[in-house]
């Protein structure tokens, strides 16, 4: 089963992430530092589920590897 994240923090990540599409990458320990010269929160438990949905999204945004190589095969 996935985890369940509140609302405000799929929010917050998902207006990060299209703020600043190039800053975040699939490392979860380079996010939380992006993260905190971005936002300035107090809750450090905050600040890493933000990092954790950020670099979920960006996992879900790349083309998988099989996709790339199904369409590379019709040209």
């Amino acid at each position: 089963m996935g985890n369940v994240r509140p609302e405000k923090v799929k929010k917050i990540a998902r207006d990060l992430f299209t703020k600043y599409p190039n800053k975040f990458t699939t490392d979860f320990e380079r996010n939380k530092e992006i993260l905190k010269t971005i936002i300035n929160t107090q809750s450090k438990s905050l600040r890493n589920t933000i990092a954790g949905y950020v670099t979920r999204l960006v996992i879900i945004s790349q083309p998988k590897p099989s996709e790339t190589a199904l369409n590379e095969g019709n040209d």
